[in-house]
């Protein structure tokens, strides 16, 4: 992670902006069928087994959102309309986005098709303000594209991030250098960028639960209990993020798990647990062209004891169904019924884009 930054570097205050589609996919369906507006509609399917990809904004009212079962998200709202994703469509409109961003730098860092850092310091309009350009991409957006966006705008990525936020739908929110650490203070530590599941649980035993919590502790037990992720957390709960934006960042592995408030205790219920999660991540290899070669399944005992186990395929996986097989397979073998399972994770790696290999860091997607 490098060494903590100087709060005195003399470098120039750096302009980043995240902008995040609003329900995006549902938001594109909307746009492009008229009787879906103003409904509850969820991108998914609607089969027993079904996940919801994305939900309008009038479906999460009743509380829906991704990765929710879809016989869960039907009990929430009997008057749910599903519709089938269509990543084409979502993919060309993701461009128009792209071509927007452009107009204004080249510093663009894509995190899926519907979010992306800007690094505005130096723009290619000439512009001092970012959030003049904040407001400038969102109404180009909404001009070319119908849809709205939100925007966060601060001095690094993280708060950037946490800034689009805070004033969503259709609207945008700073937080400038003054204000970074404080808010940093008050944040939960499992909002904190790089701290997944598993590094939550931890540091709550730890007695850190906020980002006030993790700033009262050293350099030396941060890196005594984190190794080389430390420095990196100590700098963030003073508001220092030195992570720069980097365009065309692809990833080595994308990975999801979840930790369950109740131990789970049957194979058939994991079989039902990992449905969500290879949704999720079968989601990110589709908005980006990518597919996998290698399925890791995590599985983590109520004694903590943990167990990973990989399978790998001659040719890239062409779908979700073939990663549950591949899942259900592992499970079978894996399972220990009188054990009780407390976290199921999936990852995918040996990830390939069409004509390149991806050959960078891997990144919990959680949940």
């Amino acid at each position: 992670m490098g060494a903590v930054p100087d709060q005195n570097d003399a470098r120039p205050i750096r302009k980043i902006i995240h902008v995040d589609m609003d329900a995006f996919y549902a938001s594109v369906e909307q746009r492009d069928n008229p009787e879906l507006r103003g409904k509850p509609v969820a991108v998914g399917h609607g089969q027993a087994r079904g996940v919801v990809a994305a939900a309008s904004y009038e479906a999460r009212r009743f509380g829906i959102h991704s990765a929710m079962a879809s016989v869960t998200a039907m009990r929430k709202c009997p008057d749910l309309i599903f519709v089938r994703p269509r990543f084409d469509v979502y993919k060309a409109v993701s461009l128009q986005i792209r071509e927007i961003f452009l107009e204004y730098t080249p510093l663009i860092e894509p995190l899926s098709l519907d979010e992306a850092y800007l690094d505005v310091t130096e723009n290619l309009k000439g512009m001092q303000v970012a959030t003049e350009i904040a407001q400038e991409i969102r109404a180009k957006i909404k001009q070319v594209t119908g849809l709205n966006a939100s925007a966060g705008i601060s001095y690094c990525k993280f708060l950037a991030k946490m800034a689009s936020d805070l004033n969503k739908p259709n609207g945008q929110a700073v937080i400038t250098p003054k204000y970074g650490p404080a808010f940093m203070e008050a944040l939960p530590i499992k909002k904190f960028h790089g701290v997944g599941p598993a590094t939550a649980e931890k540091m709550h035993r730890l007695g850190i639960k906020t980002g006030a919590d993790l700033k009262s502790k050293s350099l030396d037990f941060l890196v005594q209990h984190f190794g080389k992720s430390g420095p990196y957390f100590y700098g963030l709960s003073r508001g220092i993020d030195e992570r720069q934006v980097r365009p065309d960042r692809v990833r080595k592995s994308v990975g999801a798990e979840d930790t369950f408030s109740q131990d789970i205790h049957s194979l058939e219920a994991a079989e039902t647990e990992v449905i969500p999660l290879i949704d999720k991540v079968w989601r990110y290899c589709e908005a980006n062209d990518i597919r996998p070669r290698t399925v890791t399944v995590k599985i983590k005992y109520a004694d903590f004891r943990q167990v990973t186990r990989s399978r790998s395929t001659a040719t890239p996986i062409e779908s979700a169904k073939m990663i549950r097989e591949i899942c259900n397979t592992i499970l079978a073998g894996e399972f220990l019924s009188d054990k009780g399972v407390r976290l199921l994770g999936v990852t995918l790696s040996s990830l390939e884009r069409r004509n390149a290999t991806v050959t960078e860091q891997q990144f919990d997607l959680g949940l």
